[in-house]
Parts: structure tokens; sequence; C-alpha cells
């Protein structure tokens, strides 16, 4: 199966740059863009893209107005929106939620680097939510004081998954997991599979969330989260 990707950016470097990038895998296919909301509205209407990379701030219509009015479009007329992945520089959490409630299912920072926006795009068409390793970290330290004991899992986790998890709540990618570890990528997944089912996770934030409910990682020094990125 090819995912057929639309681009909405109302820089032109960064359009280019992420069909670059996008179009080196065998399995993606840049089939559009758009250089402001109203066009990428008209763009996803025509094409159907199966994934939607949206800026925020764009001229006509703003990112998170156009994910807010596809999801509206295909709720009321009974159909499949396009998965729609929040790109931007604003690293807000206001945006973050907005998004979200607007029917996103992934947010990421531009400066995240090529492998996270090709994983963003397979995680979306497959049905997940991946949101930037740093806007996790920040929001789900927060977690740490909200009281209440953490879900159990349905089996413990091995020496291996639990730095697997902790590395991944600290806002580490599958390929950084892999270095950190000495694993391969096929090993890595493995894991965070086997962790999901013991979870009964959705996605990798609600294991990272776990992580951090349940203390497996620790607050940083001067009591913030340690946001590397």
């Amino acid at each position: 199966m090819t995912i057929r990707v639309l681009i909405a950016d109302d820089q032109d470097m960064v359009r280019a740059g992420f069909r670059l990038i996008l179009e080196r895998e065998d399995d993606i296919d840049v089939v559009a863009e758009a250089a402001d909301g109203r066009e990428a509205l008209e763009l996803a209407r025509d094409v159907r893209p199966d994934v939607c990379l949206l800026d925020i701030r764009m001229p006509a219509v703003d990112g998170l107005e156009v994910t807010r009015r596809l999801n509206a479009e295909a709720a009321a007329g009974g159909t499949r929106a396009p998965r729609i992945v929040v790109v931007t520089t604003f690293d807000q959490d206001e945006y973050v939620h907005t998004a979200l409630r607007n029917g996103a299912v992934g947010f990421l920072l531009k400066n995240s680097g090529p492998a996270l926006l090709v994983e963003a795009v397979r995680a979306a068409v497959n049905g997940e939510s991946l949101i930037a390793p740093a806007v996790t970290v920040r929001l789900l330290s927060r977690m740490t004081d909200r009281g209440g004991p953490p879900k159990a899992p349905a089996q413990p986790l091995t020496d291996r998954e639990r730095q697997v998890v902790a590395l991944l709540a600290r806002g580490a990618t599958n390929q950084e997991l892999a270095s950190a570890l000495h694993l391969s990528l096929s090993t890595v997944k493995t894991h965070l599979s086997s962790v999901q089912t013991k979870l009964g996770a959705r996605n990798r934030v609600e294991i990272a969330a776990w992580a951090w409910e349940s203390g497996l990682v620790p607050p940083a020094p001067g009591g913030g989260p340690d946001n590397r990125r």
C-alpha cells in the first residue's frame, strides 16, 4: 500500500524539504502541495489523501481550522477524513490541545527530524497517534502530581522493557532507543508491542503517560522534565 500525502505550508522550502524526505520512502507518495489553508481544504476534498501534513499559521485558513473542517465534513457525510498531522514551529500547549481536539492524530515540531516525520505519517495511516517527544515530555511530566495509582500492567514488564519505556517517556524515537540500548529497530518495535499489550495502551503516548504516572521516569533535577530537545 502506498500512503498518499498532502503537504500544506506557506513556505516553499519547507514543502520541498518534506517532499524530499517523504519521497525517499518506497511506501509514501506526495500527491499534492498547498501554500495556504484554503488551498489545503480544496485539495484535500479533491485528491483525498491518506495523510495531511498541516502547518498551523497559514494564510486564509490556519491549520487548526483546516483540521476541524475536514473532520467535521467527514463526520457529517459519513466518510473518513484524512489523517492529519500538524507540523509547526510553535511549541505551545494550547496549539497541541486544539489540534488534537479538532481531530489531528499527530503533532510534530519542524525540527523533529526526518525519521520522526516518516514515522508520524506511517503511524497516522495505521490509526496511531504520535506527538513530538519534546511536547510529550513537557505534557506528561505534569502527570506526576495528579494523584491516584497508575494502572497495573496485565503482566510485569521485563527489565529490558522498562529500559525501553523509560527512554521513550524521555522523548526518544525508535532509532534513538535502538542506538542507546544497542538493539535493532525490529527488536525495539517488538518490545514496544509487548509493552503496549501488557499496558492495554493504544499508542506510545499512552505508554509514556504510564511511565510518568508510575514513577518509572523520575523528575529531572530542579523539578522539571529533562527536555533534551
